[in-house]
């Protein structure tokens, strides 16, 4: 088994790239992905329906406007969003966030779109 010994440092990964809305995967953990994005302005509405959706706001707000209200997260917050659930990420301001979901799981679930993205490794 390979595995490194060094830690993850997220300010330093976060300092490694500016795009916005694309997901950097820093780490797997049993068949999940371990990811860091940049957030600014309104993504789409969305859901994924085999899986649960973790936000974990590290800088800035994040709004994930839910068809039953919003939920607002500072830093050090988290939200998971169900499976099935319809959501849309908005961000007023520069947002770093940690997110947590299966391997292969598409940044836009079943609204597909030119948003579509797969992560890419950091």
């Amino acid at each position: 088994m390979t595995y490194s010994t060094v830690p993850i440092n997220l300010a330093d990964k976060l300092s490694q790239f500016s795009d916005l809305w694309s997901q950097k995967k820093v780490a797997d953990l049993n068949g999940y992905e371990v990811k860091l994005a940049k957030l600014k302005g309104e993504f789409v509405w969305h859901s994924h329906e085999d899986t649960d959706e973790l936000f974990l706001v590290i800088s800035g707000r994040l709004t994930l406007q839910l068809r039953d209200g919003d939920v607002v997260l500072g830093p050090g917050e988290l939200f998971v969003v169900p499976r099935g659930v319809e959501h849309c990420p908005v961000a007023d301001e520069e947002t770093a966030v940690l997110l947590l979901e299966p391997a292969g799981t598409l940044n836009t679930g079943d609204a597909g779109g030119s948003r579509s993205k797969a992560p890419e490794a950091l």
